[in-house]
């Protein structure tokens, strides 16, 4: 296992959409609300849940989106949908030799030689499960978390211009959450780094995917100050001093406060990302991070060397990215290609 982080800052249990640790391309949003997080004692934003589905599963890492009704006793039984995301949390280094000391809880599975199963109930302060909120969802949420099958295509700068980019303006989908870190309205003091430059600055802060726990599954994300840039489309030479500070800063921010080094970092954008404003990710090269595949992940030195030998090159450029079946934007570029 990998060293042991630092002392976190307070965790906030606000939704993030990019919930990436099962991520399927989507939009990332949050609540409404505002806030820090707190170690105080606190209930969910409901009343009941009632299992309505399943979204979706996994085995291997350990987490279910599960939709739900909520206060249907206090509506007269026309309860509110509501999505809640459990996860299990990484081991932590400093504490997982409790698991072991004293008498623990164990059941035995089978016994053969030298080998034998078992399971073990660990007590309640080594029992946490991450559960994210998504509440009041809506329909968009529901799809978002579906799982489904995905197609991959290939988007012209054209295709971009006259189909992604039309249709993306007639969505109606607030990145309100984002110019709250920015104006510190929430999350303050989850930021790890930053650069006040309005032009060519940014924040850098941990993903709520990482309970900053460990280092194995470290995720930073960079977001900029400046707005306007939605995505690897919008980018050119005008936004490389951004870019090197983004690169260069967060990697040096990021060896101070965890000591890892930039050659152990995985430093990238999306696209398609989750949702459109500028922002790149950090992740430990080690972890394989939902989104980080070459679908979908340009890394960010690539990209800024792409800029520097052709101005254009992201307007013009075919990239080829996955959307989910039933998005409405996979038709609308397999019926421009087509005509």
């Amino acid at each position: 296992m990998a060293d042991t982080a630092p002392q976190p800052s307070k965790r906030k249990r606000e939704q993030q959409e990019d919930a990436e640790a099962a991520e399927a391309p989507g939009t990332d949003e949050r609540g409404t609300g505002v806030g820090n997080g707190t170690s105080a004692r606190v209930h969910l934003p409901f009343s009941g849940f009632r299992v309505q589905k399943v979204l979706r599963e996994s085995a291997r890492d350990k987490v279910i989106f599960l939709h739900g009704k909520v206060n249907e006793a206090l509506r007269d039984g026309d309860g509110e949908d509501a999505i809640v995301i459990l996860e299990k949390t990484p081991f932590q280094v400093e504490q997982v030799a409790q698991l072991l000391t004293g008498s623990p809880e164990l059941h035995l599975q089978f016994s053969n030689d030298i080998y034998s199963t078992y399971h073990l109930f660990p007590p309640r302060q080594l029992n946490d499960v991450k559960t994210t909120v998504v509440y009041p969802a809506t329909e968009k949420h529901l799809q978002k978390y579906l799982r489904q099958d995905l197609r991959l295509i290939q988007e012209t700068g054209e295709d971009y211009r006259n189909v992604t980019l039309p249709h993306l303006e007639s969505q109606s989908l607030s990145i309100q959450w984002v110019y709250n870190i920015l104006d510190k309205k929430a999350e303050a003091d989850r930021i790890v780094f930053e650069n006040p430059d309005p032009s060519d600055g940014f924040v850098l802060i941990p993903d709520l995917k990482w309970n900053q726990q460990q280092l194995d599954d470290l995720y930073l994300i960079a977001i900029c100050h400046r707005r306007g840039i939605r995505s690897l489309r919008d980018l050119t030479p005008e936004h490389l001093p951004l870019l090197r500070n983004i690169l260069c800063q967060g990697q040096e921010a990021i060896r101070q406060r965890y000591q890892v080094q930039g050659d152990r970092l995985r430093v990238y954008l999306h696209y398609l990302p989750s949702y459109y404003h500028l922002h790149v990710h950090f992740t430990a090269l080690g972890f394989e991070a939902p989104g980080s595949g070459v679908e979908r992940a340009h890394l960010l030195a690539q990209v800024i060397e792409n800029l520097e030998c052709d101005p254009r090159h992201y307007e013009r450029r075919t990239l080829t990215f996955t959307l989910r079946a039933d998005d409405p934007l996979l038709e609308l570029l397999q019926e421009a290609q087509r005509s």
